[in-house]
């Protein structure tokens, strides 16, 4: 029986350890990538600030000095003690061939070249690192200023009308205005009619 609990062990234990040593390489492969979706570009990359233990076959060095960088697949390095980390290039710098993927863009009538956040034009020495074109901007066009109200009417009363009766055919004047077609969604219309119900109570509106 003890043989038996020993063995069991023995293979759970087994099982955890494998089943541990599969997670942490899953772990470690998905730490580090971004997916760049930028203008369909479609493409993995490791993050700014990613360390690599070295840079990969083929790299191209860049620069010299402090300012020495490691080009490889749209991707820069920089030294970091004895490792390699992962950087975002500055303006200026020009490598020989544009990365494997790239896209190519039109700004301003000028072409630009992009891949993993970094931007490039065309110069005699290759393509220089560039920064990043301005976004068209929509242009606006201002509303037009609105009309300027009109001027309240003068209501002069042909039959001497008093002032009390005066407001009382102007507010029954605007009443029957309102049911006039198009009145409601036109000030020319609702005004014509208020002046021609007017006058025909005995107004003269200037």
């Amino acid at each position: 029986m003890n043989a038996l609990l020993r063995t069991t062990a023995t293979a759970v234990l087994a099982l955890t350890a494998a089943f541990s040593a599969h997670a942490d390489v899953r772990a470690r492969v998905n730490i580090g990538m971004v997916f760049d979706n930028r203008y369909h570009h479609d493409h993995y990359y490791p993050a700014p600030g990613y360390i690599a233990p070295v840079v990969p076959h083929g790299a191209v060095i860049v620069g010299a000095g402090p300012g020495r960088y490691w080009f490889h697949g749209g991707v820069w390095y920089q030294p970091y003690g004895p490792r390699y980390r992962v950087v975002l290039p500055p303006v200026g710098v020009v490598i020989p061939l544009l990365p494997p993927a790239y896209v190519t863009l039109t700004v301003g009538g000028l072409p630009y070249y992009y891949a993993n956040g970094v931007y490039y034009r065309a110069v005699p020495e290759g393509y220089a690192v560039v920064a990043p074109p301005p976004e068209p901007v929509a242009q606006v066009q201002p509303a037009p200023p609105p009309p300027p109200p009109r001027a309240e009417p003068i209501i002069y009363p042909r039959n001497g009308q008093s002032a009390e009766q005066l407001e009382n055919d102007r507010r029954e004047c605007n009443r029957w205005a309102t049911t006039q077609p198009n009145a409601q969604a036109d000030a020319s219309v609702f005004n014509r009619a208020v002046e021609a119900c007017m006058d025909g109570r005995g107004y003269t509106m200037k």
